[in-house]
Order: structure tokens, then sequence, then C-alpha cells
């Protein structure tokens, strides 16, 4: 069986603000992304948006196939005053599957390095928090098979042990298509075999991952 990650943080939608910072507009556009392919082709979406733009700058930072793939570019700021600085506005959230171009329009004030980034790394952050933090938790789905005369008590033994029951099946016998949490596959496999004498049904099949917003 494949292993996802245990548990991470990404962002919840698509996202764009805007902060001026002596005359110059900062532009972070930010996207939930799963690979590294999808996070280019969203850069390469906005460098042609933006293709008058003074800069744009990107990072990302990406688990794909169980390995970390980051990526940053100054887009012709000077070196680290600016992919660095919004890279690490990502993992200074603990993000993971998210990438952000932060566009620059020059107002004709010079910035210094100083400057510069704290100007990305602001707009950076400001764009990741406007789109929504998220907990993306692994739950592990079963196929339960049992009887109609169990339905009503297996159901709110599931919903009471915390599994979210993705789907229910109506055949000659009842199939709960149930997601729950890895650590509690055990006890609720122990409940079952309590509650209908050990005559049911369980087969493991893929894990998925449930969001939960993050206050």
């Amino acid at each position: 069986m494949t292993h996802l990650l245990k548990e991470y943080l990404t962002v919840a939608r698509v996202s764009e603000i805007t902060e001026i910072e002596k005359k110059s507009k900062f532009i972070a556009q930010v996207k939930p992304v799963s690979s590294v392919m999808e996070a280019e082709e969203f850069i390469a979406e906005i460098c042609k948006k933006h293709w008058n733009a003074t800069h744009n700058v990107y990072a990302y930072y990406i688990m794909e196939n169980q390995v970390e793939q980051q990526k940053c570019s100054d887009d012709g700021e000077p070196s680290g005053t600016s992919g660095l600085p919004t890279l690490e506005a990502i993992k200074a959230l603990d993000l993971i599957n998210v990438v952000v171009v932060v566009t620059r329009y020059f107002g004709g004030v010079l910035l210094g390095r100083g400057g510069l980034i704290r100007a990305y790394g602001s707009a950076a952050r400001s764009g990741l928090l406007n789109a929504g933090i998220i907990r993306c938790v692994p739950y592990q789905r079963v196929k339960i098979v049992v009887d109609y005369s169990l339905m009503g008590k297996i159901q709110n033994e599931l919903l009471n042990a915390g599994a979210k029951i993705h789907d229910t099946l109506y055949f000659t016998e009842v199939t709960f298509i149930a997601d729950i949490i890895p650590d509690c596959l055990s006890q609720v496999y122990q409940l079952l075999q309590e509650l209908t004498a050990d005559q049911f049904e369980w087969e493991l099949e893929t894990q998925v991952y449930h969001q939960e917003q993050v206050e």
C-alpha cells in the first residue's frame, strides 16, 4: 500500500492580493497544487497575464510521490531578495503543495535589499493567509458489509468512533464505505466484531485525505 503523508497544511483556494510599497505594486497570487507540473503551469499562466510586469517572482513547495520539491526564482531581482523570501513565507506557515507568484510593477522608487525582502515576504504571506489554511488529514477507506438488522446500530457506532461514511450501498446486505482515522482501525474492527458477533465483512481500500479548516 502506498503511504500518504501523515498530515499536512496547505491553502484552501486560489487567491490574489495587492500591496503597495513606495509606489511599487506587489500582487501575490496563490494556488494549491499537487504536482510540479501544475505549479509550473500556474507560473506560466501568471507570467503570460502579467507579461508587462517588472518582475514575476515565484516559489513553490510540493510533496510529490513522497519527495519534497521546492523551487524559487528572483526573476531579475537581486539574488536572494525575492524568490527566497517568498519560499520562506510558505515554510514559515508550515505549508506544502502550494505555489506563490508575486508580480511587481516598479513604482520608480528603489527599495534596497532589505526593502525588497520585506515587500516580497509580506506580499507572499498576505496572499497565503488570504487563501485560507486547511489541514489535510489522512483516513483509511474501508468497505464494511453487515446485516440489515444491524444497519442503524453500526452506522451510529461508526459515527461515534469518528468515522466518516462516504457511501451506503443497499444489496443483499448493507455495505458502508467508511473513512476511518488509521490509528482507530483496530478499535473500530473490534467494535464491529462485538456488535455483529463477528458476522461482517471488512476490506481495506485506498487512503484518502479529508480537509479541515484551521482556525
